[in-house]
């Protein structure tokens, strides 16, 4: 049987993932600053994106996004290991994704995993690692993602 705390902790977990999707999903990059910690190491490279900590982060995801018109990052199945004051979460993500190729909108579609190491801190639960990794594509632009 969960404790409360598990509970509220689980809740918490599971929110702080919906946070993160809607703050991509808005652009909202400040926001970002209430998903993870000021030193959290955030690690996109398996997608061909970037790997640092949250300002570059912010920077690149400002820089990078702007090139597709129409993305959700829709989570689920989110799996929460408690160990107290820490955790790790393994997330699902499906993203489909629109982008200009060959002078027409093209659609495609990336499946793959959050890895996140999570920490409790005076502000709730907050993301202090972060890692993608690639699951599968469809339909992405040629040279779009790492083979």
């Amino acid at each position: 049987m969960l404790s409360l705390q598990e509970m509220s902790d689980r809740i918490e977990i599971q929110d702080l993932m919906t946070r993160y999707a809607y703050a991509i999903d808005d652009r909202d990059w400040a926001a970002l600053d209430r998903v993870f910690t000021p030193d959290a190491v955030i690690d996109y490279s398996d997608m061909g994106g970037s790997k640092g900590d949250l300002p570059s982060t912010k920077r690149f995801l400002a820089e990078a996004m702007p090139n597709f018109p129409a993305f959700q990052h829709l989570s689920a199945t989110t799996q929460i290991k408690l160990d107290g004051d820490s955790a790790a979460a393994r997330t699902i993500l499906f993203n489909p994704m629109v982008m200009e190729h060959e002078g027409a909108p093209r659609v495609f579609f990336i499946g793959l995993w959050y890895n996140d190491t999570l920490v409790r801190t005076p502000e709730g639960w907050r993301i202090s690692a972060r890692r993608e990794q690639k699951s599968w594509s469809y339909n992405a632009p040629p040279g779009l993602l790492p083979e």
